[in-house]
Parts: C-alpha cells; structure tokens; sequence
C-alpha cells in the first residue's frame, strides 16, 4: 500500500507546476485523472524537445510532469463536458485547477459550483498573483514569478545583472507548495469532514522562499547584494575552480577551518586564532576567498575531495547534468528510473525521491496517451453506456 492509495484528485491544471504536483501524488498512490482539451490536450504535449520512437514521436516535457496519471479528454466550453467535470469533482477527493482568475467560474466549474455536490472535496486553485490583490488579473510565467518574487535580483556574479536560475524554479516550488497545501488539506479534512478551498499564488509562493534573505533584511536592514556562489554570511562557502578546470562547492563552519586549511597547506591561517571565527573570515572575505582560491588552484578536483571527505570537510564536485545522472550514490539511491511507453520504447525519468518504510515506495509509470481512459473514467466512474459516450462524442464534448 502506498500513502495516498484511495484518494481520487480531478486535475484540470497544464503545463508545469500543478501537474509536477498532481505527478508526485499520483506516484504516492492517488488516482490522478487528468482532463485535457479533446484538440491536442495539455500544450506541453507539443513543447520540445521530442522523443522519437518507432511508434511516434512524444514531448520529453509532458512526459516529465505527466507520469502515473489517467487521461481523459473533455471540452467543458460545452455543457455537456461541463457536466462531466462536475460529475467527477463530486466523486474526487481534490480538485486541481491553474486557470486564470475567473475562467472556471464562467463554465460554472468554480468551487461555489461544484461544493454543494462535495462539500469535502479540496479545491486547489493555482494562479499567478492570487484570487485576491492589485495583481490578481495579471498573467505571468515562471521567468516573471522569479524576476518579481526576488531570487533574480540574488542570483548573479558579484557586481553583475541579474539572473535566471538554470532550472524553472518558480515552476518547481510551485509544485511542491502545490502538493504540500493538498496533503495538510487532507489531513485537516480527515479530522473535520469538511473540504476547502486553497487560494495559491505562484508569486507567493516565490515570496515564501525567501525566508533567509528576509530575515537579514529584517535584522539590518540589508537588501541581499549578487554574491555568485557565495554564502553572505559565512565564509568559506563558494565555489573554486580546480587545476583540471573542474569546479568544486566548498562550505564550511568554524569547525572545519583548521582541518581545511591542513588540507591547502595554509599552516598559519589554520593556527590563526582570530581566522578561527567565522565573523572574522566574513569581515576578511576578500583576503581570505583569494588565499583559498590560490591554494585550491593547485589541486585536481577529485583529490582536494577525496582530502576534504577524509577530515570531515564538506566539499563536492560541482556536476553536470550528465555526471550527476551517471553517478554512482544517485544510481544506488534509485534516482534514475524508467518505464515502457508505446510509442517511444524504454525511456528514463527522475523518480518522486521518498523511500519509505512501513508503505510501499512511490511508483514511477508511464504517461498517458491523449484521452487514453476516457472511455474506462465514463464507463466505470460515472456508468456511462456505450450510446451515451457516442452521444458525448457528436457533441463534442468528449
């Protein structure tokens, strides 16, 4: 048994953080039906790149957000596929929807709609700046959210412009604080009986994120300056480039001063008692990251990592995509896993990384085909007969 197993989650979200969320629930065992536009489906499923196989040709980005799920194709502009939605929300547990504020409201897909048919259902709402506020009508994409909810202006060489993270970040944690809002819903409604609805804001959820830089800004008053790989209160903590050309992530505490600095043959500074606090290395950065950066310079990178293991100093390998995927703790840990798919053949994914004791592990399954399950969700879930799903059809509702 896995932990979400019997819970039903009606997905109306496309594209990236919503589905990242419904994906991790339905890999923890929820029943994920995703309800896609009959015309294509979710727009990801043209996005690049593409996987070509022998029996078509896939988006590795919907395949990304998309695993473990059931496809059913509805067009609720009609009112028949408007009733079909609201027929599943009042048998699901949660519903997940992104649109834009108000859309769903005109089809009468909004919670005020469907709660009085499942007073317990969970109805997520993900949108860019909120249900509420100035901004609420404003659009936005991940690239927005990070440029107004201020990791852009941290993120940068000292001295240089802004810059994006190499990831869509805004998209991802939105994901997370998606899934983290259903699963205390969950359990909230467990005690209560009663559903809810969750108003989100990906721009809030930026906002949440900047639980460190906030505090120093509460404390002194200070907007964080770009610092590159550095850490603006400790020191060492940045990245250092290796005599191979290889980058290494050095972070260290008091602690581990001394034993670094026997590792890089810097005897005095290792002896020096007032280098010993990291206070003092903050005020030092300048003099203290060039000593560092000489002395590392002279040594190849696995070496000073293999030197920093054995005395205890925190110290790693700045990886590539390729190496990390091929690395051998990352292999052993099971993070990179596959499964079938009938078009593309034997294909590979990052697995939901939870290992659990007391349930089964999360599953890693395939994406579905375009509408894949509609007939087994209509037939099954709602006792359609084979005339009405023909009906549905001319209607172009399903």
């Amino acid at each position: 048994m896995r932990p979400l197993d019997g819970i039903t989650i009606l997905d109306l979200s496309r594209v990236l953080a919503c589905p990242f969320a419904s994906m991790i629930l339905a890999e923890m065992g929820a029943t994920v039906i995703k309800v896609e536009q009959p015309d294509g489906g979710d727009e990801t499923r043209a996005f690049e790149p593409k996987v070509k196989g022998e029996n078509g040709t896939e988006s590795a980005y919907y395949l990304a957000f998309n695993r473990s799920k059931q496809s059913i194709t509805i067009n609720f502009r009609t009112e028949a596929g408007q009733a079909l939605v609201r027929k599943l929300a009042a048998q699901a547990d949660v519903l997940v929807e992104n649109f834009p504020v108000g859309t769903l409201k005109k089809y009468g897909l909004d919670r005020a709609a469907i709660a009085p048919s499942n007073p317990a259902l969970i109805y997520f709402s993900c949108t860019g700046f909120g249900m509420t506020g100035p901004y609420a009508p404003r659009k936005g994409y991940d690239t927005v959210f990070q440029a107004m909810g201020g990791i852009m202006s941290l993120t940068g060489e000292r001295g240089g412009g802004p810059v994006k993270p190499g990831l869509p970040v805004a998209d991802l944690t939105s994901g997370l604080w998606a899934a983290i809002g259903i699963l205390s819903a969950l359990v909230g409604r467990a005690k209560t009986g009663q559903g809810c609805h969750i108003d989100f804001s990906m721009l809030d959820g930026q906002v949440g994120l900047l639980s460190l830089a906030a505090a120093r800004y509460f404390a002194l008053g200070e907007v964080p300056p770009r610092l590159g790989t550095e850490h603006p209160g400790r020191v060492p903590s940045a990245a250092f480039e290796c005599a191979d050309g290889k980058w290494v992530q050095i972070t260290g505490s008091d602690q581990h001063w001394k034993p670094l600095c026997t590792v890089l043959g810097l005897t005095a500074w290792g002896d020096d008692p007032e280098l010993a606090r990291n206070a003092v290395r903050v005020a030092r950065r300048a003099e203290v990251s060039r000593g560092l950066a000489e002395a590392i310079a002279t040594f190849d990178r696995e070496t000073l990592c293999q030197r920093c293991d054995a005395v205890g100093v925190p110290a790693g390998p700045i990886l590539d995509v390729s190496e990390i995927l091929s690395n051998e703790h990352v292999l052993a840990r099971g993070m990179v896993g596959q499964y079938d798919h009938p078009h593309i053949g034997q294909f590979n994914a990052i697995p939901v990384p939870f290992k659990f004791e007391g349930y089964d592990n999360p599953s890693l399954d395939r994406p579905p085909l375009l509408g894949e399950h509609t007939q087994h969700i209509l037939r099954e879930r709602l006792g359609l007969s084979d005339d009405d799903i023909a009906l549905l059809s001319t209607q172009g509702a399903i």
